[in-house]
């Protein structure tokens, strides 16, 4: 899809961008002493639900309560979501955090206790002390506000290793009205494809049934926040929710046509813009790996493709050596599951130093390792991959490899 067709607006803002969104983040002790920890996202209307969640056979105990509240609950209004802590391998002890916790927000909030999700992060294993969550529901409830700090408040309250925020909020025109669709996330590992170690909260004021807002929400992560790794895990606490207000008063969106399209464009916007701020904020990450497998036969082998290359520890240990060894990633798409003709495979490295090719029609090309080194060395960079068998385009995203991920994740729990 052409997005610039729509015409998307990128606007300054976190969540709080869409009309009758407020959020607050405070600081409540789950884990950490320094920080913010406690998040919440509170719309002043009834707000449509649509989410994805791990594929991780072991779910964490907010992921199972949220699953059940998106696919059973009329209308949802707030979320509360923690830090530090991630309520993962917790059992009947974890759900009852949950449930303890959207009674305390629900009665704050004065809305009904179905209408609330919740979420955490952070170390799996451990129990987080109800009490602290409860008296942060009330200082959250008496803080919301719809301010660009607010909504910079509640991204820094679900961060954990993260280095950077990650918010981002476009406007589009549907049926002569002006919808905004705002976003923020955190994850830097623990991150591999089929979600990661994420939480991603969209909101928007779009007026869009539930039905619709689904087909959005699944038709778009296969190719944005599944299309993103940093270094194979898979996590236990995985979500990403699109909460829908209709304050935007645009005619309804109940079915295909235009103002599906334009609305899809601006979540798909959103949904990149997060995915590739997570993967270039990998754990000990120097540099974005992107990596494009254009001319596939097949929509589903483009994205194993780019998936296997993007994921493979020696092609991201070459990018942070900034090594053009292309064997590596001739391997990489060799046990990717796709089948293809490896003779017809052409390799160029592309950055803001330029690009160049490497390997074509089943040999290495005359290139120059000094030019190639330069190009690997900018902290963006995209292999192109052209299978030159189909018409189909996919985009993965990881990031290099280096000395530092094993430092940060071998200190996590101290």
């Amino acid at each position: 899809m052409n997005d610039n067709k729509y015409k998307i607006e990128k606007t300054e803002g976190g969540v709080t961008a869409a009309k009758g969104f407020m959020a607050a983040g405070v600081a409540a002790g789950i884990k950490y002493t320094d920080r913010k920890d406690v998040a919440m996202i509170f719309s002043e209307s009834p707000a449509t639900v649509a989410g994805m969640f791990t594929s991780n056979v072991v779910k964490a105990a907010p992921v199972l309560y949220d699953m059940d509240i998106v696919s059973s609950s009329p209308f949802v209004q707030a979320v509360v979501a923690n830090s530090g802590i991630a309520n993962a391998a917790t059992g009947k002890d974890g759900m009852d955090i949950c449930r303890k916790t959207a009674e305390a927000a629900a009665a704050a909030l004065d809305i009904p206790e179905n209408a609330v999700l919740i979420g955490s992060t952070g170390v799996i294993g451990e129990l987080i002390d109800v009490k602290k969550l409860e008296t942060a529901v009330k200082e959250l409830s008496q803080s919301l506000s719809d301010t660009r700090q607010a909504a910079a408040d509640a991204e820094a309250a679900i961060m954990t290793t993260d280095t950077v925020p990650k918010e981002v909020a476009v406007r589009v025109s549907i049926g002569g009205r002006t919808v905004t669709v705002a976003g923020m996330s955190k994850g830097s590992g623990m991150i591999h494809p089929n979600m990661c170690t994420m939480l991603a909260y969209i909101c928007s004021d779009c007026n869009i049934s539930k039905e619709m807002l689904e087909k959005c929400v699944h038709t778009d992560i296969p190719d944005t926040f599944n299309m993103i790794t940093v270094d194979g895990d898979t996590s236990t606490n995985d979500t990403y929710l699109l909460m829908c207000n209709g304050r935007a008063d645009n005619p309804l969106i109940d079915g295909p046509g235009d103002d599906y399209d334009a609305f899809f464009a601006a979540v798909h916007y959103v949904n990149t813009h997060l995915a590739r701020a997570m993967a270039k904020d990998g754990e000990g990450a120097n540099r974005l790996f992107e990596v494009t497998v254009k001319n596939a036969d097949t929509k589903e082998n483009a994205r194993k493709l780019a998936r296997s290359v993007a994921g493979s520890s020696l092609c991201k240990a070459a990018l942070f050596g900034c090594d053009s060894n292309f064997g590596r990633v001739l391997c990489a798409l060799g046990y990717s599951g796709a089948d293809f003709d490896p003779e017809k495979v052409s390799i160029d490295y592309k950055s803001s130093a330029g690009a160049i090719n490497v390997f074509c029609a089943g040999h290495k090309t005359g290139y120059s390792e000094e030019e190639a080194t330069a190009i690997l060395s900018k902290d963006e960079v995209t292999y192109i991959i052209d299978m030159n068998e189909g018409e189909e385009t996919a985009t993965a995203w990881g990031c290099d490899l280096s000395y530092d991920y094993v430092k940060i994740n071998a200190d996590y729990r101290s």
